[in-house]
């Protein structure tokens, strides 16, 4: 498959407009304060499924053939794309499976499962869990959705970017999180068409560096994979996100799992809003690339809410709380 073009990502805001509206962009004096920027928090969370990736599931699944719809659909996820796809697939009567790594995020299993999904638990990691789906595909004939070399789905979850960039056009940096990389090359695509003066900037988990080892690389690489950031928590990389991403982001930052903590403390904090740990990501790297945006306008990608109380509160006991 190609990648999406940009095309692609207006033709899927025309086909998800009927069943998402736009987020909010939102600026918080708190947090312009401590980045010392003009600061703009994209407000994914505010989605249905309180993730990006809904804006995806819907764009593929509006374009599926009739004889994919009869078949119905199955993906591998650690959560918020499974929660998407499974989702869109109520909205328009398509049967889904989600595989999804055994022990994964409860609170995103339960909301596949009340959207209707079938769920099968199987395998201790992410890529368990994608080989997995990919043999019962092969099996049992539903169209098989890889969460990163999927052009609707990146088109999809580019249209967040697109929204941004429309308000606000003279962007100076876009940051956004990293996992298997649809959400990242969206905005490198966007970008690099609407205003090439943008700075994209992806940001990962140092603990689980797949992605970043193969864009500093410029090849497909594995990485050991211990981030408690089950959106970020990928060992391997993937061809078309990588594609996309090479030649149009700006930087890649790893940030520790700690500064992920820390990340969801500061928007309780100074925005008083919830984000996941992979939904902190962007503003962990904003908070650790300080310097070089002062004085500037970013784009923080809110991508996700869906936290365990548990993990919300290791969190708040890990974080130093302001004095």
């Amino acid at each position: 498959m190609e990648p999406p073009t940009f095309a692609d990502v207006l033709a899927a805001a025309n086909t998800i407009r009927p069943y998402l509206s736009p987020t909010p962009l939102v600026r918080y004096p708190m947090l312009d304060r401590l980045l010392d920027s003009e600061v703009y928090v994209k407000r994914e969370d505010t989605q249905p499924t309180s993730a990006f990736k809904v804006r995806g599931g819907i764009n593929l699944v509006a374009n599926l053939t009739q004889d994919e719809r009869k078949r119905g659909i199955i993906c591998s996820s650690t959560g918020n794309n499974g929660q998407s796809l499974a989702y869109a697939s109520r909205l328009l009567g398509v049967h889904c499976t989600v595989v999804v790594p055994e022990h994964a995020n409860p609170v995103k299993l339960d909301a596949m499962q009340a959207f209707g999904a079938t769920v099968v638990e199987h395998g201790r990691e992410f890529e368990d869990a994608r080989e997995h789906a990919e043999r019962l595909a092969v099996a049992q004939g539903p169209r098989n959705v890889h969460s990163a070399n999927e052009p609707l789905l990146i088109a999809g979850v580019a249209t967040a970017a697109l929204e941004v960039l429309q308000q606000v056009p003279d962007l100076d940096y876009y940051f956004v999180p990293l996992g298997g990389g649809s959400g990242a090359a969206g905005a490198c695509l966007v970008a690099s068409t609407l205003n090439p003066a943008t700075k994209v900037v992806a940001v990962q988990s140092a603990q689980a560096p797949a992605a970043y080892e193969a864009w500093r690389s410029g090849e497909l690489r594995e990485a050991p994979m211990q981030t408690i950031a089950e959106g970020l928590a990928t060992r391997s990389s993937y061809e078309m996100p990588q594609a996309m991403l090479r030649g149009r982001l700006h930087d890649f930052l790893l940030v520790d799992d700690s500064d992920l903590e820390a990340a969801i403390v500061t928007y309780i904090e100074y925005c008083h809003v919830l984000a996941e740990h992979a939904g902190a990501a962007a503003l962990a790297g904003a908070l650790q690339a300080r310097e070089r945006i002062r004085g500037k306008k970013a784009a923080i990608v809110l991508s996700g809410a869906n936290i365990t109380l548990q993990q919300l509160r290791h969190a708040m006991d890990a974080s130093p709380r302001r004095s």
